[in-house]
This record gives structure tokens, C-alpha cells and sequence, in this order.
């Protein structure tokens, strides 16, 4: 028998999401984690909880809002968007996307409206800047707390749906073993809480001078979300390493011989520990303690989408993705920087959150 050589070409393929899904992820778990912060203050009334849930609010709005536009230039031209509508299928979690997420935005928009009307009302009848706008946003400007529950519903089935297909639309790709897991949506939930008590943080340091009880609380919730992404990554090894998953095992084998994937391992591990030993032991230092959280969320997303691109479905080594500079990478992160601010800007001038922020300080 003459023996045979089979040649197998590996075609190097570009990346199909680019880092407009790394965005849109980000800030719409940070989003849905939040608007579950401002439930306590704002809905169940807990005093203690009231300079929280509004800077919380603040951030699921801001975050709410960005998020979409990232998704629709991921899209790379806004009619697409419509093909969700007018062609649905039903076998697709992004066709489901396309209703999820106008029910969460659409319920946030209301929700934060009804929640801030006596705010709005008091800045109309403050007088200064953007005075009349405020009152004329305010219409009367009553508490309607029956209202507010209903909106505070509807948002919620909205945000539980949105963290559902975001982690799922993404877990069903069984080509990717990194992807096809159930621990990934749990730890998109889990970063999310992480990354929106750290925003949370940021908000209280932006704002006004630190809040200590507003910190110290959110730096203690902070804590736990790192012990369960702990938890949930020690869990993923397990599996990989013990077998007991065969998508898990494969997994682990793509990735494990790759330098680079497990210096990232080695990282993200160090910072959910730097950040939770912060936040137990030191709570105090607010502003370090969100940017660490941010970081970390941040990380995880770009890690499973970006990097998981670099695995190839099929044939021997990694793909090597570099950042570009134009709309589609650097600058496409700088205008969703951008867009954020300008509605962080807005917001503020509108509703005196500083005066919440600093409110409980003493």
C-alpha cells in the first residue's frame, strides 16, 4: 500500500463580530444589572437604598440608551435591523432580540420618567439652567407609585429577556466550544451585576463628594459578584478538566495550549481577586474598586467574543485579530464613548442627582 498525504488548507476567515457586539454587550448588561439596583430605592422605598437606586437608575438609562446604537452599527447599516420585523424567524434568539429589547428600553424610558417627574418638577421650579425643559418634562410632576410599580414590571420582564437571549444567542453557537456552555450566560449575568455596582461607584465619585455609606454598601455587593464569577470559572474548569462535559473538555483543549489564553487566565482570576479583597477589606475605596469591576467586565466580553473569533472552527492554530484604527475598532470605541457621555451631560442637567449622591453622606 503506498502511503498518502492528505494536505488540509485552513483558509484564515475575518471576524464576524466585530468589537460593536464587545460594546453592546457591555453596556446593556451594565444596563439591565443596574435597573435591578434601583428597584429597592425606588419601588420598595428602603431608605437606605434611595442615593443607590437613583445613580443606579441613572446608569441603566445611560447605558440603556447606548447600547442599541452600538448593536445597530454592528449591523453594519440600520435597515437590517428591520429584516428582524419583517422576515421573522422564530429559531433565531437575534429575531427574538429584536422584541426584547424595545420592551426593556421602552419600559426603562418609562420607568426612569415616572421615577424622576418630582425631580424634574423641583429643578423646573428651581429656576437656572434648562429650568423650563425640566418642567415641561415633568407634566405636573406627581408621584404615581402605582404607575411606577407597573413600569417597574414591564422593565423587568424586559431586562430578564434581554440577559436571557443575550447570554443565549450566543451559547447555541455549537461550533465554538468556548461559546457552547451554559455557565456562559450565567456569567454574563453575574459580570453585568459586577460591572453596573461598579459604574454605580464611578457615578457616586462623578457626581458629588463620596457618598461612604453609598460606597461602602455597593463596594459589600460588589464582593459577593466576585466570589460567584469565582465560583462559575472554578465550576468551568472543573468540567474541563474533569471530562464530565465533552463541550467543556474541547473547550479547554482549544484554548489551554495557547500562551496568550492562559496569561488571560492568570489575569482575569488575579483581578476578581484584587477587586474582591478591595471591596471586603477596603471598601472605602470606591473609585478603585469600580474601575477594577468595569475592567473586568469589560475583559470578559472582549475575551469571549474577540478572542473566541481567534479559535477556528475547523483547522490547526489561531486566527490573529488586530484592533483597526477606523470606525470598526479604535474610533467605533471612542463614539460609543462619545454617545455615553453626551447623555451622561444630558441627564445631569436635567435631574440634580449630586444632590442625591451626596445626600446621605453624613
Amino acid at each position: 500500500m503506498n502511503p498518502q498525504i492528505v494536505e488540509t488548507v485552513n483558509v484564515a476567515r475575518e471576524v464576524a463580530w466585530l468589537p460593536w457586539a464587545v460594546q453592546y454587550f457591555f453596556l446593556i448588561g451594565i444596563s439591565y444589572g443596574a435597573f435591578l439596583l434601583s428597584l429597592p430605592g425606588l419601588v420598595w422605598r428602603k431608605p437606605q437604598w434611595k442615593s443607590i437606586s437613583h445613580l443606579a437608575l441613572a446608569v441603566a438609562l445611560i447605558c440603556g440608551l447606548s447600547a442599541p446604537v452600538a448593536l445597530l452599527a454592528d449591523l453594519h447599516q440600520p435597515g437590517r435591523f428591520l429584516n428582524f420585523y419583517l422576515h421573522f424567524n422564530p429559531s433565531s434568539w437575534m429575531a427574538w432580540g429584536a422584541w426584547f429589547i424595545p420592551i426593556y428600553v421602552g419600559g426603562l424610558l418609562l420607568y426612569s420618567w415616572l421615577a424622576w417627574r418630582p425631580m424634574l418638577a423641583q429643578h423646573g421650579r428651581d429656576g437656572g439652567r434648562y429650568a423650563r425643559l425640566a418642567g415641561l418634562l415633568a407634566y405636573g410632576g406627581h408621584e404615581s407609585p402605582s404607575a411606577l410599580k407597573m413600569a417597574a414590571l414591564i422593565t423587568a420582564v424586559g431586562a430578564v429577556l434581554v440577559a436571557l437571549y443575550t447570554g443565549a444567542e450566543v451559547m447555541v453557537v455549537a461550533a465554538r466550544p468556548l461559546w457552547n456552555t451554559p455557565w456562559l450566560p450565567v456569567q454574563f449575568v453575574v459580570t453585568a451585576l459586577a460591572g453596573a455596582l461598579g459604574m454605580v461607584l464611578l457615578f457616586n465619585r462623578m457626581l458629588s463628594s463620596p457618598d461612604r455609606r453609598t460606597v461602602r454598601t455597593v463596594s459589600r455587593l460588589l464582593a459577593w459578584t466576585q466570589l460567584l464569577a469565582l465560583f462559575v470559572g472554578a465550576s468551568w474548569l472543573l468540567l474541563g478538566l474533569s471530562g464530565w462535559s465533552e463541550v467543556h473538555s474541547m473547550a479547554l483543549a482549544q484554548v489551554a495550549p495557547a500562551d496568550n489564553w492562559r496569561l488571560l487566565a492568570v489575569w482575569a482570576v488575579l483581578a476578581t481577586v484584587v477587586t474582591f479583597l478591595l471591596a471586603w477589606k477596603r471598601p472605602g475605596s470606591g473609585l478603585l474598586i469600580g474601575l477594577l469591576a468595569l475592567h473586568s467586565t469589560w475583559m470578559m466580553r472582549w475575551s469571549i467574543f474577540m478572542g473566541g473569533q481567534e479559535v477556528p472552527k475547523t483547522g490547526a492554530g489561531y486566527y490573529s485579530y488586530q484592533l483597526p484604527m477606523g470606525p470598526e475598532g479604535l474610533l467605533g470605541i471612542i463614539g460609543t464613548l462619545g454617545l455615553w457621555i453626551f447623555l451622561f451631560i444630558a441627564l445631569t442637567s436635567l435631574l440634580p442627582l449630586n444632590r442625591l449622591a451626596g445626600s446621605e453622606s453624613h
